[in-house]
């Protein structure tokens, strides 16, 4: 199996995080939260030119399918996590608590989710409808969790504010792509490698940026390595877990095979593109912000992997 080359990229910045974290701070000279601004609005444009409406209406019917996976992403997802929450007793461990909640209320990751149910030969229109809609229902649903659970008095959450980011930053270019989408698709379709590839590096700065203010404020001298082993043990779990209560639903609902390969894979991922650019809205350059992405990209290469196994395994069926 391959190592996917996105997971390697993040590893690096990490380290450059590590080595050079001046050039990530507010003192820095360099325009990164501008340059991250911009990128996001331009993510979310190309996201609705490239969002198709027919698709999207004959998805649909199935909604049964549809009302577990996003059931599985928004709802099932936070449970689990959420049956922990009395638990917790110390500050530390209500911050790691916060940073899984945080990964179990994302949104579903559009392309991934496509590619491996393609591969798995499930079914491929359902999953881009999911995956599609799920991102949209995350821009309301994922604040909204958060705001529970989040204290105001030290990250700035205001619900008004917030809104008005994902409004201005998300909503509105996606509406914009979306009306443009009969004059540009010529352009997405040509350019659609160019486009995957700026996505992942407004990504891949974000991470930077978000890393290198937690090692410039040396918020990681508390993580050892057995708190890194214990995230990558819980997030093993917690996918694995969503997985197969999932199956087992899908299997009460009488899904055929195609379906229920669409179910598990669309509602166990969570978007790695919308949890930067969440963490970035929801706890703006607050130094915690990149233990709060550690579960998530931990995550993420953990559903690469083993989709990926469980995929290639199924296209033999």
């Amino acid at each position: 199996m391959k190592i996917d080359k996105f997971v390697l990229s993040i590893i690096a910045v990490i380290g450059v995080a590590y080595i050079f974290p001046e050039l990530g701070t507010a003192h820095s000279r360099m325009p990164i939260d501008t340059i991250c601004t911009v990128g996001i609005s331009l993510i979310f444009f190309f996201y609705g030119l490239k969002l198709s409406p027919d698709k999207l209406k004959s998805g649909l019917k199935n909604w049964k399918l549809h009302l577990l996976v996003q059931a599985s992403t928004f709802i099932i997802f936070p449970l689990i996590v959420l049956v922990f929450y009395p638990l917790l007793q110390t500050q530390e461990q209500e911050l790691l608590w916060l940073a899984f909640f945080f990964l179990a209320t994302l949104p579903s990751t559009v392309s991934s989710s496509v590619v491996m149910v393609s591969i798995g030969k499930g079914n491929v229109p359902a999953a881009i409808f999911n995956a599609s809609i799920s991102g949209i229902i995350g821009i309301a649903v994922t604040p909204l969790w958060m705001g529970l659970f989040v204290d105001s008095s030290q990250t700035n959450f205001e619900f008004t504010e917030i809104y008005t980011k994902l409004i201005v930053q998300i909503i509105l270019p996606v509406v914009i792509g979306l009306l443009l989408q009969r004059f540009l698709n010529v352009f997405v379709n040509k350019y659609s490698s160019e486009l995957t590839l700026f996505d992942k590096s407004i990504i891949l700065l974000i991470i930077y940026k978000s890393f290198a203010q937690s090692f410039y404020e040396n918020i990681f001298s508390e993580v050892s390595i057995f708190d890194l082993f214990f995230m990558f043990v819980t997030v093993l779990i917690l996918f694995f877990l969503t997985f197969f209560i999932t199956k087992f639903i899908a299997e009460k609902l009488s899904f055929n095979e195609e379906d229920q390969i669409t179910a598990q894979f669309c509602g166990t991922k969570k978007s790695l593109v919308h949890g930067t650019v969440f963490s970035k809205i929801l706890f703006g350059n607050t130094a915690a912000i990149g233990i709060v992405l550690l579960p998530l990209m931990l995550f993420h290469a953990v559903q690469i992997v083993i989709i990926s196994f469980i995929a290639a395994k199924l296209a033999r069926r």
